[in-house]
C-alpha cells in the first residue's frame, strides 16, 4: 500500500507535498565540494571509533599460512612438521598442527533501490540514497577496504566493479550520478541476482524504501542464505509516515501507474500512519530476529548525521 506515492485532488493540482519531486537539484550538486568535505569528516569519525581495532579482526575463517594463531587439529601423515605445536607435544605427547587465519580484504558491496518508489520526496529518496552510498563506500574505501557499488529494481541495472584506494571515490561518484528511478522494485529477483554475481562474500549493504509488494523478506533471506553479513538502511519520506492530504483525492501508484479515488478523512489518515508504523515495525522484527542490522532513515536528516549513527552502532564497517 506504501506505493501509493501520488495523490491528487479531483479538482486541483497535485498535492505538492507527496508529488514525486519534478524540479530538483542537478546531480553534480549531490557530490559537491561542500559534500566531499563531509566525507572526510566521516572517515576520520570512523577511524576514531574503531581506534585500537586491527585488521586481524577482518581476517576470514581461511586457515593457511597466515601470521594469525587459529586452533590446532590433528597431525595426519604428509603434514608439514613445521607447523607441530612441540609445546603441546612435550606436555601431552600429542601431535597437534597450528592452524592459521589468512588477512583478506573486506568487501563491501553497497546495494542501491533506484525503482521508480526512489524518485518519490523532497529530496528524491533516490538522491538521498545516492548520498549515504557515496558516504559509505567513502569510508570503506579510507579504511583500505574492496568496494563495489550495485544498482537495482526488479533486476541488476548497473555495477561498479570492486574498487580499492580513496581515489576511487571519483568513479563511484560517477556511476551514482548515472542512476535513474525507472522500473518495478523486485527485492528478491535483483538480489538473487547479485550472488550469482557475486561468489565472494562479504558486507551487503542494501539502501532501499523497501516497497516490494512480493514482500522485504525473501531479498533479505537470499543475502543471509549465501553467507553475506547483511546490513538494511530502510530511506522514507516524512510526508510517507502521514501524507498531507484531505477531501477526495485521486492516487496514483508511482511504479504501475494503477489509480485508485479515496476520500481521505482525518481518520483514514490515522489508519494509514498506523498501518505504516505497523509495517516498519514488521520489518524491524524480522531482522531482530535474523540478526540483520536494521537502520531507518528519514530523508529530512542530514545525510552525516545518518552516516554517524550508523557507525556509532558498530560493526558494519568496523
Amino acid at each position: 500500500m506504501f506505493g501509493w506515492l501520488r495523490g491528487k485532488s479531483k479538482s486541483g493540482p497535485p498535492a505538492s507535498a507527496v508529488a514525486s519531486t519534478r524540479a530538483r537539484r542537478g546531480d553534480d550538486d549531490l557530490f559537491d565540494e561542500q559534500f566531499q568535505a563531509k566525507l572526510e569528516m566521516l572517515a576520520l569519525a570512523a577511524r576514531r571509533m574503531h581506534q585500537g581495532r586491527t585488521r586481524a579482526e577482518r581476517r576470514s575463517k581461511k586457515t593457511g599460512g597466515g601470521i594469525e594463531f587459529a586452533d590446532h587439529r590433528e597431525y595426519s601423515a604428509g603434514d608439514d612438521f613445521r607447523y607441530l605445536d612441540w609445546n603441546v607435544y612435550g606436555r601431552s605427547g600429542r601431535l597437534l598442527l597450528r592452524l592459521f587465519e589468512e588477512e583478506e580484504d573486506l568487501s563491501v558491496y553497497v546495494l542501491l533501490d533506484r525503482s521508480r518508489s526512489m524518485a518519490f520526496g523532497d529530496p528524491p529518496k533516490l538522491d538521498y540514497a545516492k548520498r549515504l552510498a557515496a558516504a559509505l563506500a567513502y569510508v570503506s574505501l579510507a579504511g583500505l577496504d574492496r568496494v563495489s557499488l550495485v544498482s537495482f529494481d526488479d533486476a541488476i541495472r548497473g555495477r561498479l566493479p570492486p574498487t580499492r584506494g580513496k581515489n576511487r571515490i571519483f568513479t563511484a561518484f560517477k556511476f551514482l550520478r548515472e542512476q535513474r528511478a525507472d522500473g518495478p522494485t523486485g527485492l528478491a529477483d535483483a538480489l538473487r541476482m547479485f550472488v550469482a554475481q557475486n561468489k565472494r562474500r562479504g558486507v551487503a549493504i542494501l539502501i532501499s524504501d523497501l516497497y516490494d509488494p512480493g514482500g522485504f523478506e525473501d531479498g533479505i533471506n537470499i543475502l543471509r542464505y549465501q553467507k553475506f553479513e547483511t546490513h538494511v538502511i530502510q530511506v522514507f519520506d516524512p510526508s510517507e509516515v502521514r501524507p498531507p492530504l484531505h477531501g477526495d483525492v485521486r492516487l496514483v501508484d508511482e511504479e504501475t501507474g494503477e489509480a485508485r479515488e479515496i476520500t481521505v478523512t482525518p481518520r483514514v489518515l490515522d489508519r494509514y500512519a498506523k498501518a505504516h508504523d505497523a509495517y516498519r515495525a514488521r520489518i524491524e522484527r524480522f531482522c531482530a530476529e535474523k540478526q540483520v542490522a536494521y537502520y531507518p532513515v528519514e530523508t529530512s536528516t542530514p545525510f552525516d548525521e545518518a552516516i554517524l549513527r550508523i557507525l556509532r552502532r558498530g560493526g558494519m564497517l568496523g
